[in-house]
């Protein structure tokens, strides 16, 4: 009886064990996976360089390069509003916004919010604590003529067990001087799931 309950037992234990473990393997971060359904860092990246290709492909940077003797503009990107179903984090969105930017090189980039703000804080630091040679000095800031704008928006649509979620990122670019909006931009996905 005692066999039987060990046997027994030992055999629950690996049954355990195997149905417990998971394998995590790595994958290159630009491979398209999704799991979930949810909005993932795919669509990020897509909506990202869809839209950065689209706002420096409009006419308001020719038109400002004109005016400006070739000069670049300078851009900040602002606060992007997750008005979605889900948890979004916008600042990954963000983020690959001001990377595709960066990338093109057709408009200089300035920090904005929390960052903006470090770094005068440490300006300010400086202004007790470093040497008059090394000290970076306040109202030598690159002012932007830009500022873009946007929000991440979703729409489910359900039947017992299929679901359709739509995400529609809309973005606005602004003239910091004259609050003209200049581009007016828009990507949807759609994602269709089965269970």
């Amino acid at each position: 009886m005692k066999k039987v309950i060990l046997v027994s037992l030992s055999f629950v234990v690996a049954f355990a064990y195997t149905s417990c473990s998971r394998k995590v393997t790595r994958i290159d971060p630009s491979e398209q996976v999704d799991i979930s359904g949810r909005w993932n860092n795919t669509d990020s990246r897509l909506v990202a360089e869809d839209m950065t290709s689209k706002v420096l492909g409009a006419n308001w940077l020719t038109d400002h390069m004109s005016a400006k003797g070739g000069q670049r503009p300078v851009v900040i990107v602002g606060f992007v509003d997750n008005k979605s179903h889900e948890h979004i984090d916008a600042e990954t969105f963000v983020k690959d916004v001001e990377n595709s930017f960066i990338t093109t090189q057709k408009v200089r980039l300035v920090q904005g919010g929390k960052k903006r703000e470090e770094l005068r804080a440490e300006k300010a630091d400086q202004q007790t604590n470093a040497s008059s040679s090394s000290m970076k000095k306040f109202g030598l800031e690159q002012g932007a003529d830009f500022i873009l704008q946007g929000s991440i928006n979703s729409i489910v649509d359900s039947h017992k067990r299929k679901k359709v979620t739509y995400y529609q990122v809309n973005l606005e670019l602004t003239n910091i001087q004259t609050n003209e909006v200049v581009w007016i931009g828009e990507k949807k996905i759609a994602k269709y799931i089965k269970n």
